[in-house]
């Protein structure tokens, strides 16, 4: 029975993985065909993001993490290595803030709680932790990307403007991707 359960959870993760492969695979190729920059919308934290929401495996986020700038840097030269091994750095710190933030937003005094009411506000509130444990890790994760980033330009690594994309922009997206966590947690049948 467990080695059954354990495969449907890989057969289940490899699968949300595939998806986010294939889906950072085809954003390029959307954004040419349709002349809409996708790439705004931040693909690789939603890809990564996505996939640690649907398998909820912090490895797993992981594994994403690094594995989704090298294999876009493989098949399409993009970005270029130095940036991909930041993306890379800034997507696996995204992963593990998001999980730290979710512990420490997690309140244990609600589940030794024998009082009904207090149990049904911790569970009804679990979305809005969700969703702030999001935004905060990808503000973070920001902050910890361009203070990298601005360390690889400085050595000469790389040439390229420091802020690429607008920063207002980048708040939206940040925004919408915790409302989407938010929202996902609030309807997923596990918690």
């Amino acid at each position: 029975m467990a080695a059954s359960i354990a495969r449907k959870k890989a057969l289940g993760i490899g699968i949300t993985d595939a998806v986010a492969v294939l889906f950072i695979l085809a954003v390029p190729a959307l954004s040419h065909l349709t002349s809409v920059p996708f790439y705004l919308l931040d693909p690789m934290r939603l890809a990564v993001l996505g996939a640690l929401l649907a398998s909820r495996s912090r490895v797993n986020g992981l594994v994403l993490a690094v594995a989704l700038p090298l294999v876009s840097f493989a098949i399409s030269g993009h970005p270029v290595f130095p940036k991909c091994l930041v993306i890379a750095a800034e997507l696996s710190v995204n992963v593990l803030l998001f999980w730290w933030l979710v512990k420490a937003f997690t309140t244990r005094l609600f589940s030794r709680s024998s009082d009904v009411a207090a149990e049904d506000f911790a569970r009804s509130a679990a979305p809005v932790r969700i969703g702030l444990a999001a935004f905060i890790s990808i503000l973070l994760s920001k902050a910890f990307y361009y203070g990298l980033k601005a360390l690889v330009l400085g050595a000469g690594l790389m040439q390229m403007e420091l802020v690429s994309t607008a920063l207002w922009v980048q708040l939206v997206v940040a925004v919408m991707i915790s409302v989407c966590f938010a929202l996902w947690w609030r309807n997923a049948r596990f918690r």
